[in-house]
């Protein structure tokens, strides 16, 4: 049981590290003089880190074992705080963030199968759920722990980043007294993940991917932009404030993957869009208004949305996949995702850059419920076409 907690403790260990340094982007744009435009690219690095790993290291587990793999992200975790420690410009935050993307990109396949493998029998029906709150908690519980970090001690830059080191080698700790679960061959074979969508998965997986995509986009906004649009436009410079903003839309993910056992299975994916639909808009009327009532509101109801959505695309994927095909469209579907974490945020830049942050916020709400109600009519109509 220690050992199962042990593992779960370590992915959400990595993912806090992830996420850590959104409330601190407003420290770091003075320090450095950083556009909006710089801040949301600095933020996209991570998620070209997290591509690089899943492609690079995405079946390694299986030839050198979960331990090895797990020890090394937790490395990358390690060494993404040291340079963010030492951080004097721009060069080392964005190898900084590469470094916390490997990480976590090393992390969310291999630990979320070894927290599956190490569960106790009688938790094995739960330990999905483990996995799941131990990847999205820890994304939640990154701003949160920092805010709070940075708003009310001293070193912000330092103390923040230290904790996590501590906190990482506990983690080490744990994983290092873990079992390996995987017979490993005397002759690994090392492999790129190789990405595949099959003809006969397609119509499952472009809404499912769309969902996705428009759910992962509304992340990375809350973790990338919500310092600038809390401060700049709804007038809260509180880091702690910040960091509960930012991750709650994490929090609020958790819940809704927690909840979408509660509906018909036919009825997941196109609750998980609809949701999501609803819940951009407060955000984009919060921002209109300055209305940080309805700023949060949105995002809580968007990330159970997104939360919704994203188990349930990920299982309909997975139960139309043939086997043998299974791990390259479930890696194709999380390069979507991230990919939506990254480009969106940087076109955000740009067009803060042109006009205000505020309609660019509007904006983009309205561009990411247009996608996620795309998603559910495409659903919706599948749905009409199977019953005849």
């Amino acid at each position: 049981m220690l050992i199962f907690l042990g593992a779960a403790f370590s992915f959400s260990v990595v993912m806090i590290g992830t996420t850590m340094p959104t409330p601190l982007y407003p420290i770091y744009q003075e320090a450095f003089g950083f556009s909006q435009l710089m801040i949301t690219i600095i933020f996209a690095a991570y998620a070209f880190g997290v591509i690089a790993a899943l492609v690079t290291t995405g079946r390694w587990s299986d030839q050198l074992g979960r331990r090895p793999i797990l020890l090394g992200g937790l490395a990358c975790s390690i060494i993404s705080d040291l340079v963010f420690w030492q951080a004097d410009g721009l060069t080392m935050i964005l190898a900084g963030r590469v470094l916390s993307g490997l990480s976590a990109g090393i992390f969310t396949g291999t630990a979320t199968v070894a927290v599956l493998e190490l569960a106790p029998p009688h938790w094995r029906e739960r330990a999905t759920f483990f996995a799941t709150a131990a990847n999205m908690g820890g994304l939640g519980l990154g701003p949160m722990l920092a805010g709070v970090l940075s708003q009310y001690l001293p070193a912000p830059l330092v103390l923040t980043y230290l904790v996590h080191i501590a906190l990482a080698i506990l983690a080490v700790i744990c994983v290092w007294r873990a079992p390996e679960t995987v017979k490993k061959p005397s002759h690994p074979k090392l492999s790129f993940q190789r990405l595949n969508v099959p003809p006969e998965v397609r119509g499952v997986f472009v809404p499912a991917a769309i969902a996705g995509f428009a759910g992962f986009a509304v992340c990375g906004f809350f973790t990338s932009i919500a310092p600038a649009m809390m401060s700049n436009v709804l007038g809260y410079d509180n880091r702690l404030l910040i960091g509960v903003v930012a991750g709650s839309i994490f929090i609020a993910s958790t819940l809704g993957q927690f909840l979408q056992d509660k509906l018909p299975l036919h009825l997941r994916l196109p609750a998980g869009c609809a949701t999501l639909v609803v819940g951009v808009s407060p955000v984009a009327l919060g921002i209109h208004t300055q209305s940080l009532a309805l700023f949060m509101a949105g995002a809580i109801i968007a990330g159970m949305g997104q939360g919704i959505a994203f188990r349930a695309g990920m299982g309909a994927i997975a139960a139309a996949s043939p086997p043998a095909e299974r791990a390259a469209v479930t890696s194709t579907f999380f390069i979507v995702a991230y990919i939506a974490i990254s480009v969106p945020v940087i076109g955000i830049g740009l067009m803060a850059s042109v006009i205000s942050l505020q309609s660019t916020g509007v904006i983009f709400s309205i561009f990411v419920g247009a996608m996620a109600a795309v998603a559910l009519l495409i659903l919706l109509w599948r749905g009409r076409h199977t019953g005849r």
